[in-house]
């Protein structure tokens, strides 16, 4: 059977009835009178075809239909909410909208954020993330943080940070490497998509591949989860991945040994003249991050809180 959504003033009147369990409270709340409430979700329950309240002489309670319809109702009419306040609730020079590829906004991003909007608290924020950069900026972003080579990013881009790699693991797995012939002893978990990996590793140490077991996976996040349940030896990827490694317990397998990526994180946009002044504030604040950032690891192998890394 096919039904017609409901309208989303029945849905907000039954909401409201449904959270009081009382259609004179929902009126008072919603500033009509109890007769319409009781003519609204009557309509929502015609079109339902099922019955949402017992309705008592003084008194109305959820059905078991309504008690399980209700959670659903107040997450969309809440989801309603704050993408209309949050696109709509400001100016449009207060808005800004930022997509960022998800290893970058949970390791640096989240970082960075408290200190742009302590010195912007008048510009409503909207970020959201992307899985891999598909060539062109979405409509709605102002800027993107991508990951990828200079070259596919168009004119209007902007390097922000390499990344460095090397192996990881837990504790007790990461003190059974002591020489790099070591690591093909063990499960490597590999992300295909990358252009750097396990193989450019063993490029760089002289160890052939042809004897390593892989593990492939999609992304930074669940490799080094797979490495804190001891499927393996990760890769990170310094310094956006230094967030996952804490979180996931690991530790460097060969203090000292990392080798440069081939790829970058950048900044993109449409049109570097055309930014809206929120865009252009957040712009100069990611790049000076982004530069005390690598002038740290530079200086002595600092990661995003200050501890060494290889």
């Amino acid at each position: 059977m096919s039904l017609n959504l409901p309208s989303l003033n029945w849905l907000r009147v039954f909401e409201a009835a449904a959270r009081h369990e009382s259609f004179a409270r929902a009126a008072q709340e919603l500033n009509m009178s109890a007769a319409a409430v009781s003519q609204q979700v009557r309509a929502l329950e015609d079109r339902l075809r099922r019955p949402l309240f017992e309705r008592q002489a003084h008194a109305v309670r959820l059905t078991e239909a309504g008690r399980a319809y209700l959670p659903s109702i107040q997450q969309a009419l809440s989801t309603v909410d704050s993408a209309t306040h949050g696109l709509f609730g400001a100016a449009p020079g207060q808005q800004l909208f930022v997509q960022c590829e998800p290893m970058f906004a949970q390791g640096l991003l989240a970082r960075f954020l408290p200190r742009y909007c302590e010195a912007h608290p008048e510009v409503a924020v909207t970020v959201t993330t992307i899985s891999q950069w598909r060539g062109g900026l979405r409509e709605v972003a102002d800027l993107e943080i991508v990951f990828g080579q200079t070259a596919t990013l168009g004119r209007d881009s902007e390097a922000l940070l390499g990344e460095r790699l090397y192996p990881v693991a837990r504790a007790g797995l990461a003190q059974e490497i002591t020489g790099a012939a070591d690591l093909l002893q063990h499960r490597l978990i590999n992300l295909g998509e990358h252009r750097a990996g396990w193989l450019q590793l063993f490029e760089h140490l002289g160890l052939m591949p042809g004897r390593a077991r892989f593990l492939q996976t999609e992304d930074t996040v669940t490799a080094m989860a797979l490495a804190r349940e001891g499927l393996g030896i990760a890769l990170a990827r310094a310094p956006a991945s230094d967030q996952a490694m804490r979180d996931a317990g690991l530790v460097a397998c060969l203090p000292g040994l990392s080798i440069a990526g081939r790829e970058s994180y950048h900044l993109v946009c449409r049109d570097l003249a055309a930014l809206r002044p929120a865009a252009r504030g957040f712009r100069r604040g990611l790049l000076d991050y982004c530069a005390e950032v690598a002038a740290g690891v530079a200086a002595g192998g600092a990661d995003t809180r200050g501890q060494k890394i290889p």
